[in-house]
């Protein structure tokens, strides 16, 4: 069962031929804009519903080559701990990313912890996790300011490659076409298909539980190797969406509630 998760302005709307459509508006950098939905709400991270074996496909396109921010669909474990609406989301300790998703990220992003792996545009990708250490991270969260110090960041950035594995490939697409978009999550088997033909297949799958995730927003990350970390809300001078259609997971369609 789908949740929406929607800020001021943003929109989910059904349109003609079962087609669903995920918008945010129009707006300044600096404010956080967010079109979700998503299956974990108000769940802690040992609950998450989905295990591998696990299966989900979709039909989308978006509105633009690259949309200001960040949009995607796949599943993760939400390792930020952070509510960023109230008396919606819970808050959890924050721990190590496991993900298998589709991600499309503009270009003011970096998001990969490997200096060889793309870091923004069209992507599949996998995270996992060599353990939780949730109470370990909490311990460091005061700490983390010290980041903004790039030799630091560097040094972290380090840490976090023998805690966590990441695969990826670029998707060879225009995303404002619709495309169908497939995976199949195993353990330690990760396969995703792209217009009915292999994409990627990768040993680096996560452990789980994990939840899913439908969304759309205008933020940015970026922790590129040379430690300079930026983050943010972007500008989007145009309204900004997403559609999809024919979603399933492991062969049933979710339902929106």
């Amino acid at each position: 069962r789908l949740k929406k998760k929607l800020t001021p302005g943003a929109e989910l709307n059904m349109r003609a031929n079962h087609t669903w459509r995920l918008q945010i508006p129009s707006g300044p950098a600096g404010r956080y804009r967010l079109a979700q939905l998503d299956d974990y709400q108000n769940l802690p991270r040992k609950a998450f519903p989905w295990q591998p074996t696990c299966s989900m496909q979709v039909q989308m396109r978006a509105s633009a080559n690259q949309v200001p921010g960040t949009w995607g669909i796949g599943f993760w474990n939400n390792p930020f701990g952070m509510a960023i609406m109230k008396r919606i989301e819970m808050i959890r300790l924050p721990t190590l990313p496991e993900a298998i998703w589709y991600f499309f990220a503009s270009p003011q992003n970096y998001l990969s912890f490997y200096d060889d792996l793309p870091a923004h545009g069209p992507l599949a990708a996998t995270f996992r996790a060599q353990s939780r250490l949730t109470p370990g991270l909490a311990l460091v969260v005061p700490c983390l300011p010290l980041v903004a110090i790039p030799a630091a960041a560097r040094l972290l950035r380090k840490l976090i490659r023998k805690m966590v594995w990441q695969g990826s490939q670029e998707l060879p697409i225009d995303p404002t076409q619709w495309h169908e978009y497939q995976l199949v999550w195993e353990n330690g088997r990760a396969n995703f298909r792209l217009d009915e033909q292999d994409l990627f297949e990768t040993e680096i799958a996560p452990y789980g539980p994990l939840g899913f995730v439908l969304w759309i927003d205008n933020q940015y990350a970026a922790f590129p190797p040379d430690g300079r970390i930026k983050f943010g809300a972007l500008e989007n001078p145009r309204p900004a969406w997403i559609e999809f259609r024919n979603l399933t997971i492991n062969g049933q369609a979710p339902i929106l509630a």
